[in-house]
């Protein structure tokens, strides 16, 4: 018999045959998480069957509670709906992903020379560059320009193409951008993931502006879709083609005030929307260059990668909530977060919050980031940021040091097995932040340490609800288990129950099956987490 004190967890293991397990009673409440903890499994509904023996209560928590911790009702952060670069972006980001992954397979390891601080190029100096020039990956077309070095720093040197529109930076307006990039942005992605490689042997990452990104979206396709505000290609560090720039290059637009190339985009736009994108394919640009160059492996599992990726935006994020602690650099004083922090983070907010509504139909493991759709990557960035918060600023550096892909790498970097870890992640997507319970009470296993996840989707529900899309303060409304019942379950998803035992009952029974009652299959890694919810 299963035997928990209040806010104990314990993850029950069903995946040899298991079916049955006994839970303590005497009015004693549980929050169970059925499971299904594996990464390669087909991305297909499976049916179980979830049921109780012996004397139940009908107390419940009620859905709508809110945290102590939350922000008053009426107040809190109000985060924009998404601006910016948007769907038309990320469908690019994905598909250069996946054209990459495609074409690479496990190679020869290359011996990568350390990064060299070398002299860089003098400012104002002219190279010549290919830019891919079409979305459609099928049939490349590149683009020659040329570029001018308007900065030329540690970690970045920035080439601007010598067609760029009027209009744009000026030189001090460029030395300020650029050192932004170089001495802010780019440290932080290498203090979480680790360096890249260094094919052209500069020792620095060049990020190219050119009107050829521009023009990769219409007008139109601006208003309706979003635009590409820039991208790093893999293309660039394994090709020998004439147009291959053979080396770390993050492509972006130009400013264009006047939409003289497209949808129009101020020197402010730019420094708005492109220091995310930034940060986002940067994380890409180590992670391939790690796992193909440096390690000779394949490309990373495309839904690792992209939440790997959103925790780099997040750390844009991080480093404004640092800067201006409340209430500063707020527009309104009750903000969750300061203004110049929402753009790397209100996306992930609110689809994490998406992704909640629904957890047990949007896999977190079998997705490709070719795959669109925000629900799932917001599921993943609660994943990453989770493990992250657990296992430490050096646990991402691992994930990308390695020729490992997917759950088997995430049980490589922790040391742990993958199940374990998601059996306690889902856990703590309901008991982060507890009503009425202080969090340092809840079990570290159990809660988020960068975010508490009630305070979040509080100040979300206070922003956008209630609607149909946000209707209630916390996302997981756990259905309250009396007898039995079945559903469907998706591999790499979990579910949420609330059992309450009657205060005379000794103990209930489990079961986890197969709606027929027969065992679920081992190759799914069926499991259930139980976490004792305070209380008698």
């Amino acid at each position: 018999m299963v035997s928990l004190a209040p806010l104990q967890a314990l993850t029950i293991d069903c995946s040899n045959g298991g079916r049955t397990f006994r839970l303590s009673g005497n009015g004693a409440s549980y929050l169970l998480a059925p499971q299904f903890a594996v990464g390669d499994a087909p991305n297909r509904p499976i049916g179980y069957l979830l049921e109780v023996a012996g004397a139940t209560s009908a107390a419940a928590i009620a859905p709508g509670e809110t945290s102590p911790m939350a922000a008053p009702a009426g107040q809190g952060a109000t985060p924009r709906w998404e601006s910016g670069p948007g769907n038309r972006q990320r469908a690019f980001d994905a598909s250069l992903r996946q054209h990459m992954r495609n074409r690479t397979t496990r190679s020869t390891q290359k011996a990568v020379p350390s990064l060299q601080l070398t002299a860089p190029p003098v400012a104002g100096s002219l190279r010549d560059f290919h830019v891919l020039a079409t979305i459609d990956t099928g049939h490349q077309i590149f683009r020659g320009i040329t570029g001018r070095l308007g900065y030329a720093g540690a970690n970045v040197l920035v080439y601007v193409d010598t067609l760029a529109p009027p209009g744009g930076f000026t030189s001090d307006q460029l030395s300020a951008f650029g050192r932004l990039f170089d001495q802010t942005f780019y440290p932080l992605d290498l203090a979480a993931f680790g360096v890249p490689s260094d094919e052209d042997q500069n020792g620095r990452a060049i990020m190219l502006m050119s009107p050829v990104v521009n023009r990769l979206s219409s007008a139109s396709q601006c208003a309706s879709q979003g635009y590409i505000a820039g991208f790093f290609y893999g293309f660039d560090l394994v090709s020998q083609d004439t147009s291959s720039n053979r080396g770390e290059i993050f492509y972006s637009v130009v400013p264009d005030p006047q939409g003289s190339l497209s949808c129009a985009h101020t020197v402010n736009a730019v420094l708005r929307d492109v220091p995310s994108v930034f940060l986002h394919e940067l994380q890409h640009l180590i992670n391939f260059s790690q796992h193909v160059l440096v390690h000779g492996g394949s490309a990373e599992d495309g839904w690792l990668d992209e939440g790997l990726s959103l925790v780099a935006q997040e750390l844009g994020s991080l480093y404004y909530e640092n800067r201006f602690p409340p209430p500063s650099g707020r527009s309104d004083p009750s903000q969750l977060l300061p203004d110049s922090a929402e753009g790397f983070i209100n996306t992930e907010f609110i689809s994490s919050y998406d992704f909640l509504l629904q957890p047990d139909t949007v896999t977190l493991t079998e997705h490709s980031d070719a795959d669109l759709g925000l629900v799932w990557r917001g599921g993943d960035w609660l994943l990453l940021r989770w493990l992250g918060d657990q296992l430490g600023a050096s646990f991402y550096h691992r994930l990308e040091e390695t020729n490992l892909t997917g759950t088997a790498n995430i049980a490589a970097a922790a040391a742990e097995p993958f199940p374990a870890l998601f059996g306690d992640f889902s856990l703590t997507l309901y008991t982060d932040s507890l009503p009425g319970i202080p969090k340092a009470s809840i079990p570290q296993r159990e809660r988020f340490v960068t975010r508490t996840l009630r305070r979040v989707y509080q100040a979300y529900f206070d922003a956008a609800g209630p609607s149909s899309s946000v209707p209630r303060p916390f996302p997981i409304a756990p259905a309250l288990l009396t007898g039995s019942t079945t559903g469907n379950l998706v591999p790499g998803t979990a579910t949420y129950y609330q059992l309450t035992t009657a205060p005379g009952a000794a103990s209930v029974e489990v079961h986890f099956t197969e709606p027929t009652g027969a065992a679920l299959a081992t190759q799914l890694h069926p499991q259930v987490s139980v976490f004792r919810l305070p209380g008698p």
